[in-house]
């Protein structure tokens, strides 16, 4: 499909159309850190199709379109309505638009080069749009025609086999202390935007006892879910660069986030240098602070054992708290999970892939991290194996030194 060839549709029709939790870390670095300087990379971590970089003048059309909206007036209305966001970000947000000289695409033989490099407040709203217009634009082109209409015939039926799954979950077994709840995070390996919403519309309609909201804003605003989010990666990694001692940077993290929001948004990701580490710098404190902790990497049921063992050891009662599993999940392992962890501990689930692209077609792996902050490199020391991500071998290795993670 080429940009100058055909009728131009574009992806991204709202600045709203991205995961809650962009505006979240974007409200304590505007508050806190104005003047970072961030670089982002585009990664491809599975084999596509076709090559990506045959995406190139499409994927710069749609950013070209991307880079003149703006917030509407309802949208800053909902947002202002969200109790966690201040009335200085909603000002700002007022003023935004994206700067298209702060972002390239690029291709270097099959591979699709997309780099973000500017100031962090402007730039770091990118992420979610160029992976959901990828994502879009490699669907369209890969299901064209009567193969789009037979992806979704297929998506509809996977769709309905998951609802039904839920249903009989009630039915089964003996009943949990705490409730089974999911929700949408597909905003960024969705098929489409139009097969997401009809995703959420169905789920809305027919299992709201368990789907309780989406990451999705745009989303959430027409549809009437409650929108879903806290922290990524990038904000905690944002803090290895920002002048606290790279041992200190989770609780710097941390700290910003609890003085930002006072008690709203208290989940915690625990996994940029894995879980190990992330409890040793989880104290009593923090622990109390935070409602519950998101997992993103590493076995799932290792993973919430260790957070129940944590918060017994601290003497602090597992069922005030909530674990969030976020990571490859599809509806049996999420029902597993539940059934696992659900009469010791309030529990959650965001569903991505498996949700927004699940018709039968292999979904691309595609990621957009940063990686530097003010000149400085940044890292993720993953509890799975091939999701770290650093160029800087030296800086990672100093990162595994100083938090003992040799695997």
């Amino acid at each position: 499909m080429n940009a100058t060839t055909e009728l131009f549709q574009p992806v991204i029709h709202s600045l709203l159309e991205t995961d809650l939790y962009k505006f979240t870390m974007q409200q304590p670095m505007l508050h806190s850190m104005p003047t970072n300087q961030a670089e982002y990379r585009f990664v491809c971590r599975n084999t596509p199709a076709f090559p990506l970089a045959e995406l190139a003048a499409d994927v710069n059309a749609q950013l070209d379109a991307l880079c003149t909206l703006r917030f509407t007036d309802g949208e800053l209305a909902y947002l202002g309505g969200l109790r966690y966001l201040s009335s200085d970000y909603i000002d700002f947000l007022r003023l935004f638009q994206f700067q298209r000289r702060f972002i390239t695409v690029s291709t270097h033989g099959d591979t699709l080069l997309v780099v973000v490099k500017g100031p962090q407040v402007h730039v770091m709203g990118f992420e979610i749009y160029v992976l959901a217009i990828i994502n879009e634009l490699y669907f369209r082109r890969l299901a064209r025609g009567a193969a789009h209409d037979a992806a979704l015939t297929e998506g509809r039926a996977r769709l309905q086999a998951k609802i039904a799954l839920l249903r009989d979950y009630a039915s089964t077994g003996p009943a949990r202390r705490h409730p089974f709840e999911f929700f949408d995070f597909g905003v960024r390996r969705r098929f489409s935007g139009a097969w997401q919403e009809e995703v959420a519309t169905m789920l809305a309609r027919e299992v709201p006892e368990y789907f309780k909201g989406t990451s999705n804003v745009y989303l959430a605003k027409k549809l009437g879910l409650v929108p879903i989010g806290t922290m990524a990666h990038e904000y905690l990694q944002t803090f290895q660069a920002t002048g606290v001692q790279l041992k200190g940077f989770q609780k710097a993290a941390l700290e910003a986030w609890v003085q930002e929001y006072r008690g709203d948004l208290g989940v915690a990701l625990t996994d940029v240098v894995g879980m190990d580490a992330f409890l040793a710098d989880f104290d009593l404190y923090f622990a109390k602070l935070f409602d519950g902790l998101r997992h993103d990497s590493g076995d799932p049921f290792l993973w919430g054992e260790k957070a129940l063992g944590h918060y017994a050891k601290l003497k602090l009662d597992a069922h005030a708290k909530r674990l969030v599993f976020s990571d490859g999940l599809d509806v049996p392992t999420a029902l597993n999970l539940h059934r696992h962890f659900a009469d010791r501990v309030q529990t959650g689930f965001g569903i991505g892939t498996n949700l927004s692209n699940d018709t039968g077609l292999k979904p691309l792996n595609i990621v957009m991290k940063l990686v530097s902050c003010n000149g400085q490199p940044t890292a993720k020391l993953s509890d799975s194996p091939g999701k770290t991500l650093c160029d800087d071998q030296t800086f990672l290795a100093y990162l595994r030194q100083v938090f003992n993670k040799n695997d």
